[in-house]
């Protein structure tokens, strides 16, 4: 028998080995931008076409290479950021593997541009498929300009599990926004198909924060700073009240490098317990600065996932801080200089004082007296006499419970049900629990209905019936509602305008990191606009591989989520009659969209056997 095992083709060897740096058109761009940073950039430009697939450029201002270099770049392990091993635990730059331009050459087609401050002439570098097609002296300015097109040409298996273009740039979206939020010295700028997404001017950390995020962002950070032998923190965290269930704006940096981290998060929830609503998430944009020989990032190829080396001390200290600064954001809520005054209303301020109160005084009254005053003695005894009630005692007279009658109606026969039986013709007994049961009374038992999910199966298939047919009603409003949301998630709301004017929205405009609605579905409040998109941004965020719904399914149960009566609210008898009527017309009244149980049925037997 022969021999089995066999070296790899350098090529296929590459194409495998690429698969671990670069997943998708985002991951090009995270190496790209952090080689321009390692190079001393102060501008860069990303341009993108067609979410990175067809193209993904980069240009920058910085140190530039030599014809030499720019060869020896794209040579695996090929670095000028490390030398020994020992430089592994001792990391100032972003990239040191040498892998990143190797690994985008094995399976797209690559053109760099670069040229020193010190040089006349640049050079230029065109490589395919892992091979070097020519290299030549090139006019260019000073930096560096890669050019990245067709990726995943010479692997179409990869590229036909590309997500679509929503998705796939998003991802790109989120890569920048981690580089540009940690760098806010640098000039970034982002342009997709031509269009520009974002121009970011140097500046602060706070000012990259709003000008990525949208202006009233400003309002809602709270500064963070500690610094301690182990770590220094600075940042921000989202006050309170602006928490959301979308989980997009958490943001850990360690040493100028994002990362993921689910201990640390939760030292971040913790330190918000008890602040929260239920299922929010804080926000926040939160840099650490540690000795770089107590921290490994050299534990997974995106270099997104670290380890420290005394976790649970940085846990304590991270959640302490936050704490901290969630504390002195309470207590510089209070107003200090507000006049130590009652603040009375001002139409009872008008009325002024209608009479002076009389004090009226007993002088026969003797507290060592143990028998009570004969009737007449003085004031007090007349007006305290127990045989003449004031009328203030009278309003308690009819609680006294009045068991004669209860007790003739359950001793007769013996029958004490017969008090809730339900006369023919009568309208069925219905009642709120703990607002946020519905019981209703049947001829066998009981009938318990959770109100959130009974009105979110309702609506799910009123709007599901609206997307398909398009015949959504809208209510104009007298003045337009505007809410301001990150780039990102107003690109997601133009994706899906056409859908959600479908179900009754109005959208006047969508620009930049402002929404403006002039109309809304008829069941939507207005005071739920906001917590009806974040559903659906978050919604449409996940978009998991194993989501069986389409995206019209999907976008009505998101909907219906954020439009639904919550849990707290009271209805009336009608409105609680009215829902269950309109729940049991729908197609699937047992389950919500989700696989949910709606309600539940208590039989008369199963009542009995609590009381065995």
């Amino acid at each position: 028998m022969s021999d089995v095992i066999k070296l790899l083709p350098d090529h296929v060897a590459n194409q495998i080995a690429a698969g671990e740096v670069v997943q998708r058109p985002a991951s090009v761009v995270k190496e790209l931008l952090e080689n321009s940073i390692d190079a001393g950039a102060t501008q860069i430009q990303l341009v993108v076409r067609d979410a990175g697939k067809t193209l993904v450029q980069v240009i920058d201002n910085g140190n530039g290479m030599s014809s030499t270099d720019l060869r020896m770049s794209f040579e695996r392990h090929a670095t000028s950021k490390i030398s020994s091993a020992d430089d592994l635990f001792n990391l100032h730059t972003k990239g040191f593997r040498g892998e990143a331009l190797a690994s985008v050459a094995a399976v797209a087609q690559v053109s760099v541009k670069s040229k020193r401050e010190e040089d006349d002439l640049g050079s230029e570098l065109e490589i395919e498929g892992s091979k070097v097609l020519r290299q030549e002296p090139v006019v260019t300015s000073k930096g560096t300009m890669v050019s990245v097109r067709n990726l995943f040409y010479n692997i179409p298996a990869r590229r036909k599990f590309l997500k679509s273009d929503q998705v796939e740039l998003r991802n790109i979206t989120d890569e920048f926004h981690r580089v540009a939020m940690v760098h806010p010295d640098v000039s970034m700028s982002f342009t997709h198909n031509d269009t520009p997404l974002f121009t970011l001017q140097p500046g602060n950390h706070r000012q990259r924060i709003v000008a990525i995020m949208g202006a009233k962002t400003n309002e809602k950070l709270v500064p963070v700073e500690e610094e301690t032998e182990l770590m220094n923190i600075k940042g921000f965290i989202g006050k309170p009240e602006f928490a959301r269930k979308t989980r997009g704006l958490q943001y850990f940096f360690v040493n100028g490098r994002f990362i993921k981290h689910n201990y640390l998060h939760h030292a971040v929830s913790s330190a918000f317990e008890g602040l929260l609503k239920d299922k929010a998430n804080p926000s926040y944009f939160l840099y650490f600065e540690v000795p770089p020989d107590t921290v490994d990032i050299n534990i997974h190829p995106t270099k997104t996932e670290v380890k420290f080396d005394d976790e649970h001390s940085l846990y304590a200290i991270l959640r302490a801080t936050v704490k901290h600064a969630l504390g002195q954001f309470s207590v510089n809520s209070i107003d200090f200089n507000q006049e130590q005054q009652y603040d009375v209303p001002y139409d009872l301020a008008k009325r002024g004082i209608a009479a002076v109160p009389k004090i009226e005084v007993d002088p026969d009254f003797n507290p060592f007296q143990e028998t009570s005053p004969k009737p007449g003695s003085g004031s007090r005894a007349k007006n305290f006499s127990s045989t003449n009630p004031q009328p203030w005692e009278a309003l308690y007279t009819d609680l006294e419970p009045d068991t004669s009658r209860l007790t003739d109606e359950t001793d007769r026969d013996g029958r004490t049900g017969e008090l809730f039986d339900q006369q023919e013709g009568e309208q069925r007994h219905i009642f709120q629990l703990q607002r946020k049961f519905i019981i209703s009374a049947l001829q066998s038992g009981l009938l318990v209905i959770n109100q959130q999910r009974a009105h979110e199966r309702i609506l799910y298939e009123k709007l599901l019936r609206q997307l398909t047919v398009q015949n959504g009603v809208s209510q104009q409003l007298l003045f337009p509602i505007k809410l301001n949301l990150p780039q990102e998630e107003v690109e997601i709301l133009k994706h899906l305008q056409a859908d959600l004017e479908h179900t009754g929205f109005l959208f006047k405009s969508l620009e930049h990191n402002v929404v403006e609605m002039e109309g809304l579905p008829l069941e939507l409040k207005e005071k739920d606009v906001p917590q009806v998109i974040d559903a659906i941004v978050s919604n449409e965020q996940q978009q998991l591989p194993e989501q069986r719904y389409s995206s019209v399914d999907s976008l009505a149960q998101s909907i219906a989520s954020g439009m639904s009566i919550k849990t707290g609210e009271q209805l009336s008898g009608e409105a609680m009659h009215h829902m269950v009527d309109e729940l049991f017309a729908c197609k699937e009244p047992t389950l919500t969209a989700a696989g949910k149980k709606i309600f539940i049925k208590l039989s008369g037997d199963q009542l009995n056997s609590k009381f065995d």
